[in-house]
């Protein structure tokens, strides 16, 4: 049975966590990439516009899409899908002026614990009781290994903490998130995309919403990172160092294990989409890539709610 297929069928029965009339596991994967998330974000409020979440049995989200995947969980995907455009987010959570005061230029410590409490609330609570199981991925910094942080979330203090840890970019977000005494840094490092991590808790169908195009390939650190990024590594995250030297290498077999899974959708930008950096913050560029995300992630998913009625 192909993910559509799955998708109509449980839509068709009204299939809901903990009450499937099925044996297969339909993981959705979200790519974060700092701003790039922008592409993820928008996909997240088409599923939501679909009503398609609870046909899933697991989200699990990379950096910024672990973010994407918590306003997907707490049901505010599209209320708050403006974030990515809007000032008083992205101009203080991203600013490369901090740099020259050795701070973070990308505070997701004020993003998480400011922004997502103050100005923007995340229902927290709502993604801890969502039956649909929350998987953030982050990186284990003594290691260099995929860490799944869905057991160490057992409350609204310890879901942020694995939100910052997912996020934890070495260098631009400051020093690693230590969780039960163990430092994480980004997911990125280690699991862009999360199907590894799927992969290995039985995911028998997978939707993955990207944020790169199909015809991006991946790339070796640079010597510009090497030269910026291995003191940083030695100091806060040793056993990422290998990890991040092979990097190239496991973009490529993420993308041969998506693109070789027997039932795998995978939702990307078109190809000549914008370019987006790490650290965009033009409004305008992120909103046009946020409504990228929107039109290609439901001109493959509408198909699912036309296609009840048709299904005997």
């Amino acid at each position: 049975m192909t993910v559509l297929e799955l998708l109509s069928e449980r839509r068709r029965r009204g299939s809901t966590p903990g009450q499937r009339t099925d044996d297969a596991r339909l993981a959705l994967l979200i790519e974060g990439g700092s701003s790039r998330g922008a592409y993820s974000s928008g996909m997240t409020v088409a599923l939501e516009r679909l009503g398609l979440l609870p046909l899933f049995d697991a989200v699990y989200g990379s950096s910024a899409g672990s973010l994407n995947g918590a306003w997907l969980l707490c049901g505010r995907a599209e209320k708050t899908v403006h974030t990515w455009w809007d000032p008083r987010v992205m101009r203080t959570t991203i600013n490369p002026m901090r740099a020259f005061r050795r701070q973070p230029v990308v505070d997701t410590k004020h993003l998480v614990h400011t922004i997502y409490t103050q100005v923007m609330p995340m229902g927290f609570q709502d993604i801890l009781d969502n039956p649909v199981e929350f998987h953030p991925i982050a990186t284990d910094a003594l290691t260099g290994d995929p860490a799944d942080l869905h057991g160490k979330i057992h409350d609204v203090p310890s879901l942020q903490a694995a939100l910052r840890a997912s996020t934890a970019m070495p260098l631009l977000a400051g020093h690693p998130v230590v969780i039960d005494g163990r430092p994480y840094v980004d997911a990125g490092l280690s699991e862009m995309v999360g199907v590894r991590s799927a992969l290995a808790q039985r995911a028998t169908h997978i939707v993955a919403l990207r944020t790169t195009t199909a015809d991006e390939q991946p790339v070796a650190p640079t010597r510009g990172e090497r030269v910026v990024l291995s003191r940083w590594f030695a100091r806060h995250a040793p056993g990422v160092v290998p990890t991040w030297l092979r990097r190239k290498e496991l973009r490529v077999e993420e993308e041969e294990l998506l693109a070789t899974h027997p039932a795998c959708l995978q939702i990307r930008p078109p190809l000549g989409s914008l370019r987006v950096g790490r650290t965009e913050r033009r409004a305008e560029v992120l909103k046009a890539v946020v409504d990228i995300g929107i039109r290609v992630a439901t001109a493959e998913l509408a198909a699912v709610c036309g296609a009840v009625e048709r299904l005997p």
